[in-house]
């Protein structure tokens, strides 16, 4: 099952995409602002399988993301091999961990600000897990899996002079407003069978700047989220961004080429759908 969520912001409305394009209304059914569990996505289901839903068309309509706003996102540094050797870095013997704000998420066409002063903001195509039951001290990396309800497409946008140059943790560099964005769908993980063989792209106007695999993960998705319920409590809802593939800016050779105003950002991962970014500052 592919989940959407249509209408401006704070108003959206869950819909199912259906075969023909359209999409069924689940108002209703989902609540479109409350983290959805792994019960809530079942009573879709089984509501989608009977029938008789509104039907809308979602052609027009703004797209919000995917996901009711959740209550944790946490990221994974660093989790691909060949990002890790552009940046010059050597791997981490553990998932290395920070959070973003949940006030970052904004919709997979809405517009990604530049903040104000920033020359390095960076763009992150990244593969987005989405919890499904409450994860806490899981020791197996099947445990891991068998709590994952979904996936998404997110960007983990940073601002690499806030994260590395300005002394603390990364968090000042990835939590500026607009800075993850998710959807277009989120993908029931049924219709994943893989997690971990799946190729993800990015390109900043027209031009290919990331074009990785997740085969390429350091951890792979189960193993992180059983990690990381080692120390912290992931609920129904929450978000886990597994790490970016090479190509950043920030591994690329000087002049960097780091995102102004007046770009596009586009990035899509197999399955889970396209999303694309205007880029304008922060006024």
């Amino acid at each position: 099952m592919k989940l959407m969520r249509v209408g401006e912001v704070g108003r959206e409305r869950p819909l199912a995409l259906l075969d023909d394009g359209s999409g069924a209304d689940l108002t209703g059914v989902l609540d479109p602002h409350r983290p959805w569990s792994a019960e809530d996505l079942r009573s879709a289901a089984a509501a989608v399988e009977r029938g008789g839903l509104p039907r809308v068309d979602p052609a027009g309509l703004r797209v919000g993301s995917p996901l009711p706003r959740p209550v944790t996102i946490v990221c994974v540094g660093l989790n691909y091999r060949d990002h890790a050797a552009e940046t010059g870095s050597p791997l981490p013997a553990e998932p290395i961990l920070f959070l973003k704000s949940p006030a970052t998420v904004v919709g997979p066409g809405d517009e990604v600000l530049v903040p104000r002063g920033s020359v390095k903001t960076d763009y992150e195509v990244e593969l987005g897990v989405v919890i499904g039951r409450r994860a806490r001290y899981l020791e197996t990396a099947e445990e891991g899996l068998a709590h994952v309800a979904g996936y998404v497409v997110s960007h983990d946008v940073s601002e690499r002079e806030f994260q590395l140059e300005r002394g603390g943790q990364w968090d000042k560099g990835k939590n500026c407003e607009t800075f993850n964005p998710l959807g277009p769908w989120f993908v029931t993980a049924d219709e994943v069978p893989d997690p971990q063989a799946l190729g993800l792209r990015l390109w900043v106007d027209g031009e290919l700047r990331q074009d990785g695999t997740t085969a390429d993960m350091v951890f792979g998705v189960g193993e992180l989220v059983a990690y990381i319920s080692r120390f912290m409590v992931l609920e129904p809802g929450d978000v886990v961004n597994t790490g970016t593939p090479a190509g950043v800016a920030l591994g690329r050779p000087d002049p960097k080429p780091y995102l102004r105003a007046g770009q596009v950002v586009e990035l899509e991962i197999d399955g889970l759908g396209r999303m694309r970014h205007p880029v304008g500052a922060a006024r």
